[in-house]
């Protein structure tokens, strides 16, 4: 059976940690755990996730949850409760609901204060990690027989009816995700038209009535010509030069976004050398099964910005496409022939890959994500194969692999911060305080240890680094980025847990490591109020013509966001409150433009757009939190107003709220089909109109929404799992298997709180 484990590690010559691996998360497999029952109920969930799986794509993330139950004893005591057609909610009969949510959730919790969850949905994460260890040699060592196997669950298990696979695992079928699919079984000993259901050859079909793999968008012509499977010639230039560009011109590395420069530069550096794999016999295969005509035959240079309609989200502008054509007729013949190859490209080629050690062990190379995290391994051992730094590399894969009852899949890097920074303030909103204290003490002990308490290494702007002392990061201290709605969240909970007994929650804080968190929040404000994520914004947006993807939008410099300046506002409102005298006046100046950004960013309908949430819901939610937080109401704020007006609009017949994914790619309000409501859409309307004084004027759209949360509560406390409900970049979306549990609980506590009942 496998087994989650937290918080483990051992410092050795290739694994090291910040802060003793607190947050960490690993899976283990051990063949001879558990029971017969116990192993009968883990398969039961995987049939039911297979038979439904066209339904409910997102897992429920059951795995680890049976194990922490199952070793905590955990047994719901508190029966269940419904509200009966016409019923009025009691104040005793929301509290029964809570109490429920909230002994569950807290039998979920890690020994050292996090809560587990999945992070991940997007399927272009794992293909790579395996392509990277085939053609390193280290496959069957980095996955074993029962990884092998929970990876091609996965990939059989997410395949679309049309023998495809999306962008992500709700996502209609696109050439990128179904040929890295395809090549994935393939290189895990799958047979051309093997797999369950006939995966293989679906998948096949599918590719070649595409169009072929020459249809790949950028990043899968640079995968594929790694493996062999493509040639570079077909694929537009990433210079690694870019690295070497004087600092005053506009395109300069240190003006793009921070997770656009961590790919490109690993790319750039597998470019730059023009990198291949080993061509073995099954690369061989491969050419001859995902082309339309011989792999000899091909014209690469004439298929460089063929991209399939599937995967076309953003289109690339004419002036793009004469950047890289120019470049690709004139800049790459010169730079990879005698002189230049000796005076200019092994120079940039070095500076290129001491970036890459730079990020690498500033993040304990963790790297800053999943997608950077293979192409940087990959290039150390492009460099040289038995160095020290692949061998780092090889430690800390098991930080990204997660396993569910729908198989194994990579992580984004992780949501533990996030996560838990949202759990604890939830449950000190339910006022049980006496009921759960040792969990909020564990809570309280996470954040604490997980705050980052240095900026990186040496000179780190000359790297193209912000600071990062006093943040937190979105998963663990060792992950080592800033996030500025995660440090927010984290200076929030801290600030909270301050006012509370230190016998009941531990120690607080000492004040200098708040000041710290207020001077990365205050150092991420835009000139327009709004507040970056992870670096300061300001470079020209002019620049995101240059996106190079074709599947993302916005990812070429740093932009502000509704949630980051929200969460900030409440955060720095609770500090100015406790802390008076430190940096008043900045803190005063910050608060009315961070408004003024919220107010000016509303949407003609009164929402405003999500940024990492499904979608305007979730931004709604934020918006009219952050705007109450700092004295905003109904009757003095036209923006609260018209946001009330939306959400009251968009609430569905039976009380909920449901948005589909598609809001977020179409940037227009898209409701769920068939009427359905989605409860974590429901918690964040409900608790965006309880921000803005609902109960107070109309009470019956929260009494509704409460209704529809209680009587979907499961028999033991959980809640079900339905659509997913995260997002990036505007296109791709992102499983958080624990929002179904922290946002109905939340809301409840809300509503119980600060909504009169009988």
């Amino acid at each position: 059976m496998w087994k989650l484990k937290t918080s483990e590690g051992v410092d050795g010559p290739y694994l090291y940690s910040t802060n003793n691996y607190v947050g960490r998360q690993t899976w283990e497999f051990d063949p001879d755990a558990g029971t017969p029952e116990e192993r009968a109920e883990v398969e039961e969930a995987r049939q039911n996730f297979y038979k439904n799986r066209f339904q409910v794509k997102p897992s429920g993330d059951l795995i680890w949850r049976m194990q922490f139950l199952r070793e905590k004893n955990f047994k719901q005591t508190i029966p269940s409760v419904k509200i009966e057609d016409g019923e009025q909610i009691s104040y005793e009969k929301a509290t029964t609901a809570l109490r429920r949510a909230v002994h569950f959730f807290s039998a979920l919790q890690a020994s050292d204060g996090h809560w587990p969850a999945e992070n991940a949905g997007p399927l272009f994460f794992l293909p790579p990690l395996v392509f990277s260890t085939y053609i390193t040699g280290h496959l069957n060592t980095v996955f074993p027989e029962e990884h092998r196997r929970e990876i091609l669950r996965y990939i059989y298990y997410h395949q679309n009816e049309d023998g495809g696979w999306g962008l992500h695992i709700e996502g209609h079928s696109t050439m990128f995700c179904t040929a890295l699919s395809y090549i994935c079984m393939r290189i895990l000993g799958v047979g051309p038209d093997g797999g369950q259901d006939n995966a293989c050859a679906r998948a096949r079909k599918w590719i070649l009535d595409h169009g072929s793999v020459t249809h790949m968008p950028s990043w899968g012509k640079t995968w594929l010509s790694i493996l062999g499977v493509f040639d570079w010639c077909g694929a537009n230039p990433m210079p690694p030069e870019f690295w070497i560009l004087p600092s005053f011109l506009p395109m300069h590395p240190a003006k793009m976004w921070c997770y656009c420069r961590m790919v490109y530069m690993p790319m750039s550096y597998l470019y730059g050398k023009r990198f291949v794999g080993p061509i073995t016999p099954l690369i061989e295969q491969l050419r001859e099964e995902l082309y339309l005509q011989p792999y000899n035959e091909i014209k690469w240079k004439k298929i460089r910005h063929l991209c399939a309609p599937e995967d076309l989200y953003y289109p690339h502008p004419l002036i793009q496409d004469l950047m890289w054509d120019s470049m690709y007729i004139c800049t790459e013949p010169l730079l990879t022939r005698w002189p230049f190859n000796k005076l200019v490209r092994e120079r940039a080629l070095q500076v290129t890959m001491k970036h890459i050690h730079y990020e690498d062990e500033n993040s304990r190379y963790i790297t800053i994500g999943c997608v950077e995290k293979v192409l940087c391994m990959l290039a150390c051992w492009a460099e040289e194969p038995n160095s020290d730094y692949f061998k780092k590399h090889l430690a800390r894969i098991p930080d990204y692999l997660w396993v569910a009852e729908d198989g194994m899949k990579m992580q984004s890097f992780g949501s533990q911060e996030w996560d838990t920074g949202f759990a604890i303030q939830a449950l000190l909103a339910s006022n049980l305080t006496d009921e759960i204290e040792p969990v909020l003490k564990r809570g309280h002990d996470f954040i604490k240890k997980s705050q980052v308490k240095d900026n990186p290494s040496g000179d780190f702007k000359k790297m193209y680094r912000h600071i990062s002392k006093g943040s937190w990061t979105f998963s663990d201290q060792d992950h080592g980025w800033q996030v500025s709605d995660c440090t927010a969240e984290g200076l929030k909970c801290c600030l909270l847990m301050s006012m509370l007994p230190p016998e009941i929650v531990g120690e607080k804080m000492e004040p200098q490591q708040l000041y710290d968190a207020v001077n990365v929040l205050l150092s991420l404000q835009s000139k327009n109020g709004g507040l970056a994520a992870w670096e300061p914004a300001g470079a020209q947006e002019w620049l995101e013509m240059l996106n190079p993807t074709e599947f993302f939008a916005d990812i070429v410099i740093e932009h502000e966001y509704v949630e980051c300046t929200a969460s900030a506002i409440h955060a720095l409102v609770l500090f100015k409150k406790l802390y008076p005298g430190h940096r008043k006046k900045e803190i005063e100046n910050f608060i009315p433009n961070a408004i003024r950004y919220l107010e000016n960013i509303q949407m003609p309908d009164g929402s405003w757009y999500g940024n990492w949430g499904v979608c305007f819901t979730y931004g709604s939610w934020f918006a009219l939190g952050g705007l109450a937080a700092a004295g905003k109401t109904y009757t003095n704020c036209l923006a609260v107003r018209k946001g009330v007006e939306f959400l009251l609009r968009t609430q569905r017949e039976n009380g909920g709220w449901g948005e589909s994914y598609k809001s977020c790619p179409d940037k227009r309000y898209v409701p769920l089909e068939e009427g359905r409501s989605n409860l974590v859409h429901t918690a964040w309307a409900l608790m965006g109109l309880i921000h803005a004084g609902q109960a107070e004027r109309d009470p019956m759209p929260l009494h509704r929404a409460a209704k529809l949360i209680i009587n979907s509560q499961l028999e033991d406390g959980d809640f079900p799992q339905q659509e997913i409900t995260g997002v990036f970049m505007k296109n791709c979306m992102l499983h958080y298997a624990a929002y179904r549990n922290i946002y109905p609980l939340w809301a409840l506590a809300e509503y119980r709180k600060r909504v009169p009942l009988a």
